[in-house]
């Protein structure tokens, strides 16, 4: 049994990549962090491109000059000592930005640790420069054209030399904010003070390691300046990147004989000319007397002074000859340097995010438990003491528009529904000024549409206005629909259940009170089956699971609104990926349920099978025989709608993005992942345009490693998608784009016309 559930799990979800995402510096679209007049550019933003990191830099000292607060401290603060900006780092970014600055007009001092344009002096000699995007054309006045690292080197320094731009060289331990100034604080002298601070160092911390036996040695190296110094001499070079790719190309077309090693079977992150060239040459006699050979699959176990030991998946050792070792596996970002400095890390937990963690949970936890009773009885207390909104007098004429909306306005869950109305409508309105692509535009406008008419207005305002209008009263042609719908309750506000029309919009199993009825409602049993059986596989099918959650749900209306700003909170690795099946554990407890409901009205009312269904469905205390048993706490409507549809489905929006609810424990989106593995829906990848940032991964609100399937030109086929458009939306190359594909053969059947990459976007145009 156990064995069938991993080969299930494996099919629906464990067998799709599950990468993890780098830890960078919080900062808003602008490069804005957490404190106030620090601005990050460049590659620490997360885009590891030459034209982004100047055009970031220029955009940077553009928001400096626009902020009227400047003005004002230079007017408080008219010490010449003092400058308008600090520039800490020389590289592409800080020089475009100094120069920026140099033609607004502010004062500015640049400080750089070693040389200027340092990363890229370290690329290894006659380097190919690819500035991707071609038709991209930076802000600022830095122009990036040559497209080999010397000429590039000599293009860049040429321009800052025209303007009279020389670092200083110096090596800052952090900045501190003192009132409206910042302190430069440089280790051994006076630390420097400026208004305004443009943190251009780049991911320039340490070097990552291998982490085996003999890494000190002094043959192991970590960039490569000059092929030529190690023609004729074996080489390991370790890493499955471009720069590990171009080391290896480059020492053996030096003369080196060359071992490339990768932990993996395939590479997936180089760029295509890269990969050719790679396969063009492995195995190959070259000119020269160098060699290169690939060995995928393969890690070191240990460096020798005279030998390197790898070994391969099958566990089997491979000893080989070894004068030098290169661990090109990357640079960790200097998160220390940021950390002193007071800017927030993505993934760090301060003691201030604890807290305010444990107190929107407390939040979360009475909202819902007002709202409703399940579990803790906070709305019976409210109406018991006779407290907001239970003290709210009566309209003497309900059959009036105002009279229907007082009436209304007595329950919680009016206010409720209220709010989250004015949440998707605030928070959508926000996301369309941030990604104003025409999919952002009409997806949001359609999720608010849905949110505030039928699952808002009609409720509690419509439905009830024409009832108590006579529209559903005896003689009435309408009465035997509303019977069958919305039928009458001594309980109900205005009489009648009107809530139910909630799922003319959510199906069952997100919305199962149709279902789970004392007496069977024929009409609500035909509508849900229909829409989760036959609407929803159909839409699908055609268009992915997203065509539901992302462009319908309420649920996803607030994730994709008040929960967009903080998709990138969305953790992501195996662990999490395996997390993702909780969904089918909830699903499979719906369809108990279901079955327990179905026999229960065959049975006699008293029958054990109806206590059963009643305990697991609302913690309804059921007598055994000897057996007491409780379900206060351990029932469907506690655990799972409320708790984690509710208080953690909300409550972690701030702290694990807007989709924990969707991505772990729907069983609605549970049920879809199956449907969704048939789809013909993909997000499709031009893989030459991939440069592998891993932007697409981070903002991914379902955790999908969405890099993993663009830098192998793949389509995306993780169930777990949302049609949010945050990937596509967020490449900064256009690499993606939505489409379908035909599940069988591959084949791209059409691609989505509605446009939701701004790269794309501004290509068209």
């Amino acid at each position: 049994m156990f064995n069938w559930i991993l080969r299930y799990a494996h099919w629906l979800h464990t067998r799709w990549p599950a990468g993890t995402v780098e830890r960078l510096p919080q900062v808003d679209d602008e490069g804005r962090a957490n404190v106030p007049g620090l601005i990050v550019v460049g590659d620490l933003k997360g885009i590891p491109l030459l034209k982004f990191a100047a055009d970031s830099g220029a955009r940077a000292i553009q928001q400096i000059e626009a902020d009227p607060e400047l003005r004002r401290l230079e007017q408080d603060t008219p010490d010449s000592g003092i400058v308008d900006v600090a520039i800490v780092g020389a590289g592409i970014a800080g020089m475009a930005a100094a120069l920026a600055a140099q033609k607004g007009g502010l004062s500015f001092a640049l400080i750089e640790a070693t040389e200027a344009f340092s990363t890229l002096a370290d690329f290894p000699r006659a380097k190919p420069i690819f500035a991707y995007p071609t038709s991209m054309e930076p802000a600022g006045d830095l122009k990036i054209a040559a497209t080999v690292k010397e000429d590039l080197l000599a293009e860049l320094r040429s321009q800052t030399a025209a303007a009279g731009i020389e670092p200083r060289i110096a090596r800052v331990d952090h900045v501190k904010k003192q009132g409206g100034l910042f302190a430069i604080v440089i280790p051994g002298q006076e630390p420097l003070r400026a208004r305004r601070v443009v943190v251009a160092i780049g991911r320039s911390g340490d070097f990552r390691r291998l982490g085996v036996e003999g890494e000190h040695l002094a043959k192991v190296y970590h960039r490569l300046h000059d092929p030529g110094d190690f023609a004729g001499k074996e080489v390991l070079v370790v890493g499955g990147g471009d720069s590990a790719l171009e080391t290896a190309l480059a020492l053996a077309q030096a003369g080196s004989r060359v071992t490339l090693s990768h932990r993996s079977t395939e590479l997936s992150r180089p760029k295509p000319e890269n990969l050719e060239d790679l396969h063009r040459l492995a195995g190959a006699p070259i000119p020269g007397g160098g060699g290169l050979v690939w060995l995928p699959g393969s890690v070191v176990q240990r460096i020798d002074t005279t030998e390197v030991v790898l070994k391969n998946r099958e566990g089997e050792q491979r000893i080989l000859p070894n004068d030098a070792v290169f661990a090109m596996v990357g640079r960790q970002a200097p998160l220390d340097f940021l950390r002193r400095s007071g800017v927030r890390i993505r993934g760090d937990w301060s003691w201030r995010r604890q807290v305010s963690l444990g107190l929107i949970l407390l939040a979360a936890l009475f909202v819902y438990h007002w709202k409703t009773d399940a579990g803790i009885p906070v709305k019976h207390w409210f109406q018991e003491a006779g407290l907001f909104p239970f003290n709210l007098a009566k309209p003497a004429d309900p059959a009036s528009l105002r009279g229907t909306l007082a009436l209304s306005m007595g329950q919680p869950s009016f206010y409720y529904s209220l709010l989250y109305c004015g949440c998707v409508l605030f928070f959508g309105y926000r996301r369309i000024q941030r990604r104003p692509t025409p999919y952002i535009k009409r997806q949001t406008l359609t999720l608010a549409l849905i949110q505030c008419l039928p699952l808002f207005l009609l409720p509690y305002l419509l439905l009830p206005w024409a009832g108590h209008q006579g529209w559903f009263s005896d003689g009435s042609t309408l009465k035997p629909l509303a019977d069958a719908l919305f039928p009458e309750s001594p309980w109900a506000e205005h009489g009648r259940e009107y809530w139910r029309s909630l799922g003319l919009i959510l199906a069952w199993p997100l919305f199962f009170w149709n279902v789970f009825t004392a007496q069977p409602l024929i009409s609500w049993l035909v509508i849900s089956l229909v829409q989760t059986f036959v609407l929803i596989p159909l839409i699908v099918y055609r268009w992915g699971k997203g065509a539901y959650c992302g462009w319908i749900c309420s649920c996803g209306a607030l994730a994709e609104t008040m929960g967009d700003a903080h998709r990138q909170q969305m953790p992501h690795g195996p662990r999490w990926n395996r997390l993702n099946m909780v969904g089918q554990g909830i699903l499979a407890l719906t369809f108990v349920l279901l079955g327990l409901r179905l026999a229960g009205w065959l049975l006699p009312a008293d029958h054990w099978v109806n206590a059963l269904y009643m305990g697991l469905l609302m913690g309804k205390k059921a007598d055994w025989g000897s057996l007491g048993f409780p379900f206060t706490f351990f029932n469907y409507v506690w655990l799972v709608d409320l708790l984690l549809a509710g208080v953690l489905g909300v409550g972690l929006y701030w702290h694990f993005s807007g989709r924990i609810w969707c991505r772990f424990a729907c069983p609605l989106a549970a049920l879809m992942h199956i449907y969704a593995r048939f789809s013909r829906f993909r997000i499709l990848a031009d893989k030459r345009k991939c440069v592998s940032c891993n932007l697409c991964t981070a903002v991914c609100h379902q955790g999908i490693d969405v890099m993993n399937f663009a830098n192998k030109g793949r389509p995306m086929a993780d169930p777990q998608c949302v049609r949010c458009s945050a990937c596509v939306a967020a490449c900064p190359t256009g690499v993606l784009q939505f489409g379908q594909v035909d599940p069988r053969t591959g084949e791209v059947l059409q691609l989505d016309r509605l446009n939701a990459s701004p790269v794309q976007q501004r290509e068209q145009h």
